[in-house]
């Protein structure tokens, strides 16, 4: 009976910010199902699902037999009966390149800076999907004049947590700990761009790891930063300037993460994204997008998925003007916004990388 209640928990750790009690129903989750499969086995999906990085690390010696097998309507079909994935989604698919390769080949891009050095975490879906934004980031900090470099680590365990893993999810935090707590600093922070990874330093790491590690996970976790919480502090202290930007007008709805929202702040992202002086942020009072992680592609959790978007997030899109920029931070809002109003929505590095870019240009 509690399986059955949990199912529909999509884990936006909103119970943690929102309900008077503060309680954490995305960890309780996580705390039962590994519970349950120590005595029941763990379920294929789930398995397959929370090694999504090791799939697509497999993928990426051949990203684009691997993106004809997702997409082909037969083969794609299959793999979605076996994942018990809606017919309706469409399995994201993997860039030419990792970020960590592409960044190892520009690293000219990282010399003659001024601002100081920041560790970028590359996780998995920024490293093998979301390439792109990886490169904005490293193209737009470097430009900025700061030195950016990707450190040695692992995934983040976000996919194992999701589904309940949590010895996995273990193992990879003390790696990532152990890789990081001597080389990540108050000068030196580590800097991701996907909010549910990055915050897992902060949130579940310093509980996870075990008492010989915690304090220095939370030492670690301390000097975790979102992409926005960083580059808002550097504003801060006047090492970036609006007058590096474009002067053209844009106006943008801004939806942010679930994690985001409950573990830190979207403040930050609309502080960051109106530092052209002719940028106009809205942020659209959405809750959950429906899609959290794999919970919306699952087929019998499509239809309530579909329906949490229209509540606020999928009308707000679609009465917005064709000229109007749509951004949010997650990769499975950003899909879920694809599939649910057919608009295109940047990441907020995106948005602002153009807005650097049309200055440089």
């Amino acid at each position: 009976e509690v399986l059955e209640i949990l199912d529909n928990c999509v884990s936006c750790k909103a119970c943690k910010s929102e309900c008077p009690s503060n309680v954490d129903m995305a960890r309780y989750k996580a705390e039962f199902l590994q519970h349950h499969y120590d005595v029941c086995g763990v379920p294929l999906k789930a398995l397959l699902v929370a090694n999504l990085s090791r799939i697509q690390r497999w993928g990426m010696y051949l990203p684009s037999l691997y993106n004809v097998f997702i997409s082909n309507p037969l083969t794609g079909g299959l793999l979605k009966k076996l994942l018990r994935f809606a017919p309706e989604r469409s399995i994201p698919k993997l860039y030419k390149t990792t970020l960590r390769h592409w960044a190892t080949r520009h690293r000219s891009c990282n010399k003659d800076t001024t601002r100081g050095k920041i560790y970028l975490f590359a996780d998995e879906f920024t490293d093998y999907m979301d390439v792109r934004v990886g490169i904005r980031m490293i193209e737009l900090l470097s430009g900025l004049g700061y030195e950016v470099v990707i450190p040695e680590h692992v995934e983040s365990g976000r996919t194992a947590l999701s589904k309940g893993l949590l010895k996995e999810a273990k193992k990879i935090a003390r790696k990532n700990v152990v890789l990081l707590k001597d080389i990540v600093t108050d000068e030196n922070p580590l800097v991701g761009i996907e909010p549910s990874c990055i915050l897992s330093f902060r949130d579940e790491y310093p509980d996870l790891v075990g008492d010989d590690l915690k304090a220095e996970a939370s030492s670690l976790g301390k000097n975790c930063l979102l992409y926005d919480e960083f580059i808002v502090r550097e504003i801060r202290k006047g090492n970036i300037r609006s007058g590096q930007f474009t002067r053209k007008p844009l106006k943008i709805l801004l939806h942010g993460h679930c994690h985001q929202k409950s573990l830190a702040s979207v403040e930050p992202s609309k502080i960051m994204l109106s530092l052209p002086e002719n940028y106009e942020v809205e942020v659209i009072p959405s809750g959950c997008c429906g899609m959290a992680g794999a919970f919306g592609y699952e087929k019998k959790h499509y239809e309530l998925s579909m329906k949490i978007g229209e509540q606020v997030l999928f009308p707000a899109i679609r009465n917005a003007d064709e000229g109007v920029c749509i951004s949010a931070p997650g990769t499975s809002c950003r899909q879920q916004i694809k599939d649910g109003t057919g608009r295109t929505a940047l990441h907020p590095i995106e948005v602002l990388f153009q807005a650097w870019q049309e200055t440089e240009g």
